[in-house]
């Protein structure tokens, strides 16, 4: 198809009723075609990015009213069903061309040193490529931790509102995901800040430069950068409800809050202690949600004090047939 807008008409024919158009920020002046094409001759159209922020910044058509927004995600345990290891995707994570690659080292390598920085650079929102490299790699050790931008700034080499404007980059190019603070409770006072993290693990994983093992701490922060993926995949394809955490300035934190009914607390343990669920204790005195969950790798789903501890596999089966509403 060509690039040039005002030929997009000329090259449709009368049986085109759908178009695919991929990388749509590439070519912006492209959507007053688009839109002319919807208004005159009700072709639809699916218009595929991987950023949204020079269409914003730059004052195009942004199709408003004529467009619906969707987000493609890595792929989840459902997806791939017999197909899916778990220790397999926190190492690999869970893009299609890395989760079953014969070299997913060096594809992962590839990937976070090169590919990324590559289209935030082809995207032209940042021309200092050692400095967003830093940035990048400091970014990653932060991965689902509320952020403190200074402290950022320092090991990053590059000024306070660089930060803030990097973090945005991230967002806006679907690298990151940020995750708000869920602010019901009364008896407790929440924090406000966010936390933020990367949209796969295995990207993660390789930005950080660790080797991920079970039993590490490590691999704890992984398996939670999972569930959140999983997660947020099920709020953006099915049940369009929001996602959020909550910590308590006394030092309670639930892992992820689920609309404004299920708080989740992800342990990647095979053997859930009482202590484990000192906050999920905390949060259900505060009498707002309706299903407290611990997320383990315990072999059988069980229940303490009101609290479901449930194998992953079985809590990811459950959410998606609709279980906790």
């Amino acid at each position: 198809m060509s690039q040039n807008p005002g030929r997009l008409a000329q090259e449709l024919t009368a049986n085109d009723r759908f178009v695919v158009i991929d990388e749509i920020q590439r070519l912006p002046l492209l959507l007053n075609e688009v839109h002319r094409l919807i208004e005159s001759q009700g072709i639809r159209f699916l218009l595929t990015g991987s950023s949204a922020r020079k269409l914003r910044t730059g004052g195009m058509n942004l199709l408003g009213g004529r467009a619906r927004t969707k987000y493609l995600h890595p792929l989840t345990r459902r997806e791939l069903g017999r197909s899916f290891d778990l220790h397999k995707a926190i190492e690999r994570g869970l893009l299609p061309s890395i989760y079953f690659s014969d070299d997913p080292r060096a594809d992962l390598e590839a990937y976070a040193g090169s590919y990324l920085q590559q289209e935030i650079i082809a995207e032209g929102l940042t021309r200092n490529v050692p400095a967003f490299s830093r940035f990048l790699k400091v970014a990653a050790l932060c991965n689902g931790t509320i952020v403190n931008f200074t402290n950022i700034a320092s090991d990053a080499q590059v000024p306070r509102t660089t930060v803030y404007e990097y973090f945005d980059i991230l967002k806006d190019t679907l690298v990151l995901h940020e995750l708000p603070a869920w602010r019901r409770s009364v008896k407790r006072k929440p924090l406000a800040s966010s936390k933020y993290y990367f949209f796969d693990v295995g990207i993660a994983g390789q930005l950080q430069g660790r080797q991920v093992r079970p039993g590490t701490p490590e691999f704890g922060g992984a398996f939670e950068t999972y569930m959140m993926h999983e997660l947020r995949s099920y709020c953006d394809y099915l049940s369009g409800e929001p996602l959020s955490y909550w910590k308590s300035t006394t030092g309670f934190e639930v892992d992820f809050i689920l609309g404004d009914h299920t708080a989740i607390e992800v342990k990647a343990k095979d053997n859930v202690a009482p202590q484990d669920l000192k906050s999920l204790r905390a949060l259900k005195e505060e009498g707002a949600l309706k299903h407290f969950v611990c997320v383990c790798l315990e072999a059988r789903a069980r229940k303490v004090e009101g609290i479901h501890v449930l194998p992953y596999e079985e809590f990811l089966e459950g959410i998606w047939n609709g279980e906790f509403n």
